[in-house]
C-alpha cells in the first residue's frame, strides 16, 4: 500500500465523525442524571411559605430514603418535561404558523425590499438601537422567555443586510439578555432574591447600572466584531456556507427590489402586527401578561394577516400548520431539555448538590466566597434553568453563610444573579435558548462557537464588579 493511501485512510475515517444532535445530547445528560439517582446520596431541606413564595431554611437539610429514576420513570420524565415546557413550545410553534402566513401574503418581502434596505450602509447604528432597546425589555424583566416570538423578525433583517442567522438571532435575543443577566428592575429574579435576602427592593441599583452598561456595550462591540468578521471573509460564518439553516424564512434570494410588490395591503398586515407586538409590550409590563398571551397574540396575528391578505380559510389553516411544523424539531426540545430538572427534582438531588455547594464556600475569604458563590450559581444553573427556581433554593442558603464571610447580602445576591447571567446563553437545559436556537434553525454546537467567547466577556466582567462589590462593602447590608 503507498503512502498517499495509507494516510488517506485516516482522514477518511476521521471525516466520518459527526457531532451528536442535541437530542442526543440531551438524552444522554438525562440518563447520567437518572443513574446518578441511584449512588448520590438523596436529601432535602425543610422548606417555608411566606405569601406566594417557597424559600429552603438554612442548617435544614437532612438525609431522606434514596429515591431512584427507574426505567418507566425516565422515560415519563421525559413527557413530564414536555409537559412543563408547553408554554415556551407552543409559543415557538406558533409564531413559525404566524411568519409562514405573514410571507404568504407578501408583506415580509415588501418589507425586505423596500424598508430595511436603508439600514445597508448604518450597520453599527441598526445593532446598537435594536440591542439597546432589547436590553431595556430584558432588564425590567418585560421580555424574558417571550424573546423567542422576536427572532423572526431578526432573522428577516440578516437576510436583508446579508447577514448570518447567528446575528439575527443575536442582536435581539443578546440584546435582551445582556439586559435580562445583568438586570436592574427585574422583579423575578433580582426583586424575589433581594426579598429573601432581606434587602430593600432593587437597593444597590448604581452599581448594577454599571454592571449593565457593561454586558450591553460588550455585547453590542461583539456582535459588530462578528459581522466585519462575516464581511471580510465568505467563510467568516460559525454556520459554514448554510447561513441560514431554519426552514421557516425562506425567501426568494433573485428577486429584485422592482419585481417586488409593496401594496396598501402588505403595509396594512406589518401595521397590524406591529401593533399587536406594541400591544403586548404593554399588556406585559402594566397587565403582567407573559407566554400565554404572546402565543395568543401570535394566533390573532395570523388570522389577521391571513384576513387582510386575501387568504382563503382552508389556506390560513393550511398554511398555519406548515409553518408549526417546520418548527417542530426545536421546539420539543424545550421539553426534552425540562426534563432534566424533572429527573434531580423526582431523584431529590436537588438539595444535595445545593448543600454540598455550600460546604464548600464554608471558611473562605470575603473575595474568594464571593468567587466561590459566583461560580457555583454558574454551575447550579446547568440543573436548574430557572433563574427564580435557583434562587429560592440557593438564596436562603447563601444569606446567612454572607453574614459569616463578612461578605454583604447584595454581593450574595449579585453573584448569583451573574452566576446564572452568564451561562444563561450557553446552557442546553434553558428552555428559551433551545426555543431561539429552534426559530433560527441554528445547532447548539455551532451557537456555542459563536457565544462562547462573549460568556467568557461576560463573566470576567462579573468577576470585577463582584470583587469591587466586596471591596466597597456594597450594602446596604
Amino acid at each position: 500500500m503507498s503512502l498517499q493511501a495509507e494516510t488517506k485512510k485516516p482522514l477518511e475515517q476521521k471525516s466520518k465523525f459527526k457531532m451528536p444532535d442535541a437530542y442526543v445530547l440531551l438524552f444522554f445528560v438525562a440518563l447520567l442524571c437518572a443513574i446518578a439517582t441511584y449512588f448520590v446520596p438523596a436529601g432535602e431541606f425543610k422548606r417555608v411559605t411566606k405569601g406566594l413564595i417557597t424559600t429552603t431554611i438554612p442548617g435544614s437539610y437532612h438525609s431522606v430514603a434514596q429515591s431512584p429514576v427507574g426505567f418507566v420513570s425516565f422515560f415519563t420524565a421525559i413527557e413530564q418535561g414536555m409537559a412543563a415546557a408547553a408554554p415556551i413550545i407552543f409559543l415557538i410553534l406558533f409564531t413559525g404558523g404566524a411568519i409562514a402566513i405573514l410571507e404568504k401574503t407578501g408583506a415580509i418581502n415588501g418589507l425586505i425590499y423596500h424598508v430595511i434596505n436603508k439600514f445597508r450602509h448604518r450597520q453599527l447604528l441598526f445593532v446598537c438601537i435594536v440591542a439597546a432597546l432589547f436590553s431595556v425589555l430584558g432588564t425590567t424583566g418585560i421580555i424574558v422567555n417571550s424573546v423567542i416570538g422576536f427572532i423572526p423578525i431578526g432573522l428577516i433583517v440578516a437576510r436583508s443586510l446579508k447577514w448570518d442567522a447567528v446575528v439575527g438571532a443575536a442582536i435581539i435575543y443578546l440584546g435582551a439578555y445582556a439586559g435580562f443577566n445583568a438586570t436592574i428592575l427585574s422583579p423575578s429574579p433580582l426583586g424575589i432574591s433581594q426579598k429573601i435576602a432581606e434587602l430593600p427592593m432593587f437597593s444597590g441599583i448604581g452599581l448594577r447600572v454599571a454592571i449593565y452598561v457593561c454586558f450591553l456595550l460588550a455585547t453590542i462591540l461583539y456582535i459588530y466584531w462578528y459581522i466585519k468578521r462575516l464581511k471580510r471573509t465568505d467563510k467568516g460564518s460559525v454556520l459554514g456556507n448554510d447561513w441560514f439553516p431554519s426552514k421557516a424564512l425562506l425567501l426568494d434570494e433573485d428577486a429584485s427590489e422592482e419585481s417586488v410588490s409593496w401594496t396598501f395591503r402588505h403595509k396594512l398586515i406589518l401595521a397590524v402586527t406591529a401593533l399587536s407586538l406594541v400591544g403586548f409590550l404593554a399588556g406585559a409590563f402594566w397587565l403582567k401578561w407573559s407566554d400565554a398571551e404572546m402565543t395568543g397574540m401570535f394566533i390573532f396575528i395570523a388570522l389577521a394577516a391571513g384576513i387582510i391578505g386575501g387568504l382563503r380559510a382552508n389556506d390560513i389553516a393550511s398554511t398555519f400548520l406548515a409553518g408549526c411544523q417546520q418548527l417542530v424539531y426545536g421546539a420539543l426540545i424545550v421539553g426534552m431539555a425540562r426534563c432534566v430538572s424533572v429527573i434531580l427534582e423526582q431523584g431529590k438531588l436537588l438539595d444535595t448538590i445545593v448543600n454540598a455547594l455550600a460546604h464548600l464556600l464554608q471558611g473562605q475569604s470575603p473575595i474568594f466566597g464571593a468567587i466561590g458563590m459566583y461560580i457555583s450559581s454558574a454551575a447550579l444553573h446547568f440543573l436548574i434553568s430557572s433563574g427564580t427556581g435557583e434562587s429560592v433554593i440557593f438564596i436562603p442558603i447563601l444569606a446567612p453563610l454572607a453574614d459569616l464571610m463578612h461578605i454583604t447580602r447584595q454581593v450574595a445576591v449579585e453573584a448569583v444573579m451573574l452566576g446564572e447571567g452568564v451561562v444563561n446563553c450557553i446552557n442546553p437545559t434553558s428552555g428559551v435558548l433551545m426555543g431561539v436556537l429552534a426559530a433560527s434553525g441554528i445547532p447548539y454546537v455551532k451557537w456555542v462557537r459563536f457565544m462562547a467567547p462573549l460568556a467568557f466577556i461576560w463573566f470576567v466582567i462579573g468577576l470585577v464588579f463582584l470583587i469591587v462589590g466586596v471591596g466597597i462593602h456594597w450594602g446596604p447590608h
